[in-house]
């Protein structure tokens, strides 16, 4: 009989999980930093997930018998990927358990934005009935280029489609309908809103500065729910001062936290929401246990995993 696979997994998941694990998954809990650790180097199957990305990264490299790492993170950009790579870890990711939640959040703050939703609650807040609308702006008809088409992206893109909004996407092949890698900077100004929805990688590091700020229609708004580094932050705090574009819809930030005394908190042209948006839902947890277990499974059976990351691409 073979020995057991010892597998270091958070307690945080561990009402959903411990029912369900096979007799072939000797666990081994944790609850800290410090409990993971102490354990990690036994690892054969890890999953790591911390509220910060430090901890799991340093946890991470501890395990120096690690197989599989699981994360319930869609983004893996904080872990040493080459160094997985080079022990030959198979990394799976949390690509498509939020999804649904972040596409609705979009909607949100675009109709957030276009209602002036943020000046209702305050004049709620001093007792103040409005006799006007703040914001008079319609969804239908206008045009949205959407960067990213991955899980994310493409539930953004029928959400935003129902609201008879025009929506064009960036693909790499270019094909039906989308423009191609080399296309959608020229066309910047065709927009009225551009959605971030992509992976956070050396390619798309600072892919909208300066120069594709001021591209962008003066009414224009971006929207980012991709990661903060994916956005040049400086140039963006100019062209929302200069009102070189109308406003910035931002779940996510460089860094984060963002320091309490950074310009974007008092923008009036800018939002953050404080990269809620994958956390706004109630099923993460078991959506991600229910993967976990069926991966499992096919770990069991020498079949791949799935959604398996890939280190050069980092997603």
């Amino acid at each position: 009989m073979s020995k057991p696979t010892k597998a270091l997994l958070s307690a945080m998941i561990r009402p959903l999980v411990e029912p369900r694990l096979p007799d072939w998954i000797a666990p081994m809990w944790f609850a800290s930093k410090e409990e993971a650790l102490e354990h990690a180097s036994e690892a054969e199957i890890g999953w790591f997930d911390f509220t910060q990305p430090e901890p799991m990264a340093e946890v991470a490299r501890a395990a120096t018998s690690l197989k599989w790492l699981n994360s319930i993170y869609a983004g893996l950009d904080f872990l040493p990927l080459d160094l997985l790579d080079e022990r030959g870890v198979v990394v799976t990711n949390g690509a498509g358990i939020n999804a649904i939640t972040i596409a609705e959040y979009v909607v949100m703050l675009m109709l957030a934005h276009a209602k002036g939703y943020r000046e209702v609650v305050r004049a709620m807040d001093r007792h103040e009935w409005l006799m006007d609308s703040p914001g008079k702006r319609e969804l239908a008809g206008e045009r949205v280029l959407l960067l990213g088409l991955g899980a994310i992206g493409s539930l953004v893109r029928t959400r935003l489609e129902a609201f008879d909004m025009e929506v064009v996407p960036v693909r790499r092949s270019g094909a039906d309908g989308a423009l191609g890698p080399e296309e959608w900077r020229g066309k910047l100004g065709e927009f009225d809103w551009v959605v971030l929805a992509v992976p956070a990688t050396p390619e798309t590091d600072g892919m909208i500065g300066a120069e594709e700020l001021s591209a962008m229609k003066s009414t224009a708004v971006l929207v980012n729910i991709a990661r903060g580094a994916v956005v040049d932050q400086s140039a963006l705090v100019e062209a929302l001062r200069t009102k070189t574009i109308e406003a910035a819809l931002l779940d996510v930030t460089t860094p984060e936290p963002l320091p309490e005394d950074h310009p974007l908190w008092s923008l009036d042209n800018a939002q953050v929401t404080m990269h809620l948006s994958g956390r706004a839902q109630t099923r993460m947890f078991q959506r991600s246990a229910d993967r976990f277990i069926a991966n499992l499974d096919r770990w069991h059976r020498g079949e791949p995993v799935q959604p398996r990351l890939d280190p050069a691409l980092g997603y």
